[in-house]
């Protein structure tokens, strides 16, 4: 496979890699970006390995509460400039509100909004305000006590990120401050169990080879045993430990994990919903003097 400039310049924004590490890593893997993201940082040339640093989308997410269910809604746009748009943003609302009572988003977009199927509603907006919009997903939450937050709120109870966590025990602020750590920390997963199996064994197939490669380039290597028992395992512990709610050093206390101040606060965390607006959806990209170009050329 031919290795272009683009998909070099993709893997270099996304893992912080130098353009001839970028280069080689995705010969070595014949094109595959994932592969060459764990290639570099597997030769410790990864500074960062997010996707989501790259991707981005317009529009905003909406979060709502009743009762024992949350939900999060995405409306995306084709500008920022939408997102401030008092229409758009009376539309995402009433979206919202909706969704409570819908179980995905196909029904959703079949639910009735005054009168007249959401998907309707949302076409005849986009006559209004000028611009193509999508309702592109929503997520829903139950619980016991279910807290929202809206991190770069763009109008009450909507912005960039919608965060959503559902407690047993009677602290709504706890679950609020959770909701806030939720947000800053964007972690993969409640706890362990809740891990994506797939993301444990590539993460640990990415630690053996890189503990393997500088063990063997140590002046003093150290014996098998030690790193298939010892430093493999602490680093798959760290890794645990940063990407799971409970693991992580709760951001209003970081001498605490999530689940030591859960503890202390007499509740227990039961799940987390973190939608970020664009998350998931490659912005296409056009120099400005391509852009006049097209203009010109009608």
């Amino acid at each position: 496979m031919s290795i272009t400039a683009q998909m070099v310049k993709e893997l270099r924004e996304s893992t912080g890699a130098g353009m001839m590490d970028a280069k080689k890593a995705l010969v070595e893997t014949n094109g595959d970006m994932e592969a060459a993201v764990d290639w570099l940082r597997t030769k410790g040339l990864a500074k960062a390995a997010k996707k989501a640093d790259r991707l981005a989308a317009e529009g905003l997410v909406g979060v709502a509460v009743a009762g024992t269910r949350g939900v999060a809604v995405e409306i995306n746009s084709e500008t920022d400039f939408v997102g401030k748009n008092a229409s758009f943003q009376e539309l995402l609302h009433n979206v919202t509100k909706t969704a409570i009572r819908c179980e995905n988003v196909e029904a959703l977009r079949e639910a009735d909004l005054n009168g007249q199927p959401v998907h309707i509603v949302i076409a005849e907006a986009v006559a209004t305000i000028g611009e193509n919009l999508s309702l592109r997903r929503m997520a829903i939450l139950d619980g016991e006590h279910v807290a929202s937050y809206v991190h770069n709120a763009a109008a009450d109870g909507m912005g960039k990120i919608g965060v959503l966590v559902a407690i047993t025990g009677a602290n709504a602020a706890f679950a609020k401050q959770v909701a806030m750590h939720v947000a800053a920390t964007n972690p993969l997963a409640l706890n362990e169990a809740a891990l994506d199996p797939v993301i444990v064994e590539r993460e640990l197939a990415v630690q053996t080879s890189k503990a393997l490669e500088e063990n063997a380039a140590s002046a003093k290597p150290k014996p098998e045993a030690v790193i298939q028992n010892n430093i493999i395992p602490g680093r798959m512990k760290k890794f645990l430990a940063e990407n799971t709610l409970m693991g992580q050093a709760f951001v209003i206390n970081p001498d605490l994990t999530v689940e030591e101040a859960a503890k202390e606060a007499g509740v227990t965390i039961t799940g987390f919903v973190r939608m970020a607006c664009g998350e998931g959806i490659e912005k296409k990209e056009e120099d400005f003097a391509a852009e006049v170009a097209k203009m010109v050329q009608g």
